[in-house]
């Protein structure tokens, strides 16, 4: 089994100085890494935020948790991540989705595509993004992108390149990112309306989608970090079956599905409970689904306790 790594996040803060002691908080907490978000939303822009973060740390990994790649072509993101990765030391990872937050897309004006053409520009992007990132010219042409003649772009110090991060829910996205990535992400599915298919988020659907991401991967299984984050509830309490059921109350207030505090409490993206049994959590999730990268967003100091005992073991 993999070991554990614990990553971090954060969305904003007041000034520079307030985020560089931040940054510094979750290297000294043990953390491995620190991951921004990527929105156009009132939060720090990670590329620039990361590369503060690489200036202040030492031994912290920093990525994204997670670029959407229709913000950004991959050629020009291909040069801001290899200087990142330079200028780091070789500290990168990268995390990147196909997008999901359709509002954003609308207020951007930027086409809200289907999803399996968000999946296949995706595909796209990375492996242009990895070509730029080898020795030699990069030529590429697909159905969304073309690229042709770069040979001097700067290399990541990363060989062959960055660790590649890629979630997600639908059985597309896991298939690619488990012959693809370097870390794969398991997430509940945004469904068409924009909402999330809940129940694919339970441990139930979360088996489902480690035996699609097994399958896919074949031999490149052993290779694979498994990620889960808490996109339902996050909370270090003694007061667990209360905090559970709360949780299960607003699920069906907004979703409108049914959900035992066994349920909420079991699913690989709910983390409520004790610093003990959070740990015992975690190594459940380790044994029954391969999960070892976990990321526990802006909680970071609530979670330290259960990193300190976890982490690399």
């Amino acid at each position: 089994m993999k070991p554990f790594r614990f990553a971090a996040g954060i969305r904003r803060t007041a000034s520079r100085a307030e985020y560089v002691e931040a940054v510094r908080d979750i290297e000294r907490l043990g953390y491995s890494a620190v991951m921004l978000s990527d929105h156009l939303v009132d939060q720090l822009a990670p590329i620039s935020a990361l590369g503060v973060a690489a200036a202040v740390t030492s031994t912290l990994r920093l990525g994204t948790f997670v670029f959407n790649n229709d913000l950004r072509h991959p050629a020009v993101l291909a040069q801001e991540l290899a200087t990142l990765d330079r200028l780091s030391d070789g500290r990168l990872e990268i995390g990147i989705g196909a997008g999901w937050n359709k509002p954003e897309y609308e207020s951007a004006g930027i086409p809200y595509d289907p999803g399996t053409v968000r999946i296949d520009r995706l595909a796209e992007s990375i492996s242009i993004m990895k070509r730029l990132f080898s020795d030699g010219p990069a030529d590429f042409e697909g159905r969304y992108y073309r690229v042709t003649g770069f040979d001097d772009l700067p290399r990541p110090i990363q060989r062959p390149h960055p660790p590649f991060f890629v979630g997600g829910g639908s059985p597309k996205l896991l298939r690619f990112a488990a012959r693809n990535a370097d870390i794969v992400g398991i997430a509940p599915r945004v469904r068409p309306d924009g909402k999330p298919d809940v129940l694919g988020g339970t441990l139930a659907g979360s088996e489902s989608k480690i035996a699609i991401i097994r399958e896919a991967a074949g031999e490149r299984l052993d290779e694979l970090e498994i990620n889960t984050y808490p996109s339902f509830s996050a909370r270090v309490t003694d007061q667990t079956e209360p905090a559970a059921r709360e949780v299960a109350n607003r699920i069906r207030q907004r979703y409108g599905v049914e959900l035992s505090v066994r349920d909420v409490l079991e699913s690989p993206h709910v983390f409520i409970g004790t610093v003990d049994s959070l740990i015992e959590k975690f190594r459940m999730l380790r044994d029954r689904l391969g999960i070892n990268h976990i990321f526990v967003g802006e909680d970071y100091r609530d979670f330290a306790p259960i990193v300190r005992v976890l982490s690399g073991t």
